[in-house]
């Protein structure tokens, strides 16, 4: 019998479920670091990261959302340059009309704001790891997929994508940017990631940098028990 929401609490709830979930694709002997992405995938993955006793880092990702009806995603922008575009409606194509009224570059701006202030790691700390990415939901796929992209140029030895409900038909369009997927619920038609939540609240980022105060400045090893 397919899931019914809400099945969690919330985002912290999940998380536990989650990091029993991931234990089974961690390997022994291998650097295992838990990779958030803020702000919303934050509570999950400090409660992925408390349940393994794994590092954990922030990768900051930002969507572009049409000014007109902020709700509206049109793309995602990552590190490294990567930007992913939602397909272009009556011939007009989002990235050309993001740059054309700087919207573009104010999602870059605001990115790299987020990357200094939760301290975001260099590429460096993480080549080679094996990289478990956390987000509270996946419905359209375009943050995540820019954060992947993002990821997958430093170089880990291994990408989990891990998240606690994802759309069924986009967690086929992902498969080929990750070694796995690990999802306690793969849903047809997913409309919103809250509903699956009994609570679900916006996040500010003084309550994101509270949560990661256990881990701050530790990218490589684990926190406190």
């Amino acid at each position: 019998m397919a899931p019914h929401p809400p099945l969690w609490s919330d985002r912290y709830t999940a998380g536990l479920a989650l990091a029993a979930r991931v234990r089974s694709s961690l390997s022994p002997g291998d650097p295992d670091t838990v990779v958030a992405l803020p702000r919303g995938g934050v509570p999950v993955a400090v409660a992925v990261a408390e349940g393994l006793q794994l590092p954990l880092v922030t990768w900051s990702v930002r969507k572009v959302a049409d000014p007109r009806w902020p709700e509206l995603a049109i793309g995602a922008v990552a590190s490294g340059g990567v930007a992913v575009w939602r397909q272009g409606q009556a011939g007009v194509e989002p990235e050309a009309m993001a740059i054309r009224q700087g919207w573009l570059q104010a999602q870059e701006r605001e990115l790299g704001r987020r990357q200094q202030l939760f301290g975001d790691p260099s590429p460096a700390a993480l080549r080679g790891r094996h990289l478990v990415v956390v987000d509270d939901g996946i419905a359209t796929g375009m943050t995540v997929k820019a954060a992947l992209l993002s990821l997958a140029q430093v170089q880990p030895r291994r990408l989990t994508l891990a998240v606690p409900v994802v759309d069924r038909r986009v967690a086929q369009e992902l498969a080929g940017l990750m070694d796995q997927l690990v999802a306690l619920a793969v849903v047809d038609d997913l409309q919103a990631v809250g509903l699956w939540y009994e609570t679900f609240p916006q996040l500010s980022d003084v309550e994101v940098l509270e949560l990661l105060r256990p881990w701050t400045g530790a990218t490589s090893a684990s926190p406190p028990r």
